[in-house]
């Protein structure tokens, strides 16, 4: 589903976009935003939709609006490793290259406002704070890249599934870490967790199992019930 969001003057559902406070968008002045609306759309994309396969050559970029995107890298067997989990309002895209190194699929439905690449390339010659929040945002992936290196290679399969429900909470909502207790949806499936973290689907069963009977989670199909975050970050080791 396709919904263009040009409009004479700021466009209107750039106003109360995540994106356009929380994301990249907020660097722009309301000309540039104008500006950048004009090759832009919104987009509704179903449930494990491929966005980008790996060495395809990239013309747009995207603002997740709502739902959660996973990076992926097969190997000639057909194993496949997921390497990241993006968010709204995440930027997804890699300025200064035209080609995707990753395999980009909806983990969940997505909203996603879809933009000329060519178009944003330019707007970052023009605005320094629209370089600069792309950076900050590759900077912060490379900090998470890095915990997530010892989460995955020094963590028990505990700590790990621990670590990946607080990952979960503070990444869909920034505000619940907040919170002493948080109801949410894993926006994975059993199979998608086994791949992020290394393990077996039997063995993230068997973690969620014993984190429900220490009383660290509720877990009902995937409806996740956390009823004290610092339990639960104790428990992944932080």
């Amino acid at each position: 589903m396709r919904q263009d969001v040009h409009t004479t003057g700021i466009p209107v559902l750039c106003a109360s976009c995540e994106a356009r406070h929380r994301g990249v968008c907020g660097a722009l002045s309301p000309e540039q935003l104008t500006t950048l609306a004009k090759s832009a759309s919104k987009y509704k994309v179903e449930k494990g939709a491929e966005i980008v396969g790996d060495a395809e050559i990239v013309s747009n970029y995207s603002n997740i609006l709502t739902g959660v995107v996973k990076l992926s890298k097969t190997l000639q067997d057909g194993r496949q490793q997921i390497v990241g989990l993006q968010f709204a309002p995440d930027f997804l895209g890699r300025p200064f290259d035209d080609e995707s190194h990753l395999n980009v699929e909806a983990a969940t439905e997505l909203s996603l406002c879809t933009f000329s690449k060519a178009a944003f390339d330019r707007l970052m010659t023009e605005s320094p704070g629209l370089e600069t929040r792309i950076f900050k945002q590759t900077l912060r992936e490379l900090d998470e890249a890095r915990d997530w290196m010892l989460t995955l290679g020094r963590k028990t399969a505990t700590e790990k599934i621990a670590s990946f429900l607080l990952l979960i909470v503070r990444s869909v909502d920034p505000t619940k870490p907040e919170q002493n207790s948080v109801t949410f949806e894993l926006p994975l499936q059993r199979a998608d967790i086994a791949d992020f973290l290394g393990m077996t689907i039997e063995t993230v069963s068997r973690q969620l199992t014993r984190l429900a009977t220490e009383g660290l989670v509720r877990v009902q199909g995937r409806h996740i019930e956390i009823p004290d975050l610092a339990r639960l970050s104790r428990a992944a080791g932080d």
